[in-house]
């Protein structure tokens, strides 16, 4: 479960989208407060799922070879087998000349709950119900799983985490670098997602499929 959950949390971070709409709205005019939303907003989602799935399990895993336990694999592996095809397509699909996004324009007077449904929209939920498949397997007797479970919503928020503490503390550093960095992914979005999504698909499929047959 542990490993599953960083190679998971990992590509949810490393995220092209909700990061490059992340540093439109930390260059916006109230920045800050708007990041901050999108942040918690973010990370309330991802902590929402998982206490989802400890409310169906009671917080105890299905026994192995279970039913609950089988279901959660095959969730696991048709995830797996959903990203790895969608990233294929992707691969072959011809490149389109890419502009800015229609609502970047309108950023600077968009509000706080503007920005906290933003973040909903662009959590990848595929590797979101693949991180809640995967917290089935959680023992919430023991403090190590909760401390797993923790680290997880936090290892997928991280990449915002970094970026609004940076515009926090280096406010003028922090623009130049960030828009920087906007620009880079927006040069390499295509190559960013196929290969988020490939290397997820793959990990989750061959992690998925180990379960099925140990």
């Amino acid at each position: 479960m542990v490993l599953n959950l960083v190679v998971i949390g990992t590509a949810v971070t490393l995220g092209p989208l909700h990061n490059s709409a992340f540093i439109l709205l930390l260059s916006s005019r109230h920045g800050i407060r708007q990041g901050l939303a999108f942040l918690l907003s973010w990370l309330a989602n991802l902590i929402v799922v998982i206490a989802v799935v400890v409310l169906l399990t009671g917080g105890q895993p299905p026994d192995r070879h279970s039913a609950p336990s089988a279901a959660a694999i095959a969730a696991k592996l048709a995830i797996g087998l959903g990203l790895v095809v969608y990233g294929a397509r992707r691969r072959r699909r011809p490149p389109r000349p890419r502009g800015p996004v229609r609502w970047a324009a309108r950023i600077d007077n968009a509000s706080w709950v503007t920005a906290a449904g933003l973040a909903w929209l662009l959590q990848p939920w595929a590797l979101v119900g693949a991180g809640a498949a995967t917290a089935l397997e959680a023992d919430l007797s023991t403090a190590h799983d909760w401390i797993v479970l923790s680290g997880y919503c936090l290892l997928a928020t991280l990449s915002l985490i970094v970026m609004e503490m940076y515009a926090v503390w280096a406010p003028a550093a922090a623009e130049a670098r960030l828009n920087a960095l906007r620009m880079w992914l927006s040069e390499h979005q295509e190559q960013l997602v196929v290969t988020l999504s490939l290397a997820a698909g793959l990990w989750l499929m061959a992690a998925s499929i180990y379960q099925l047959v140990a």
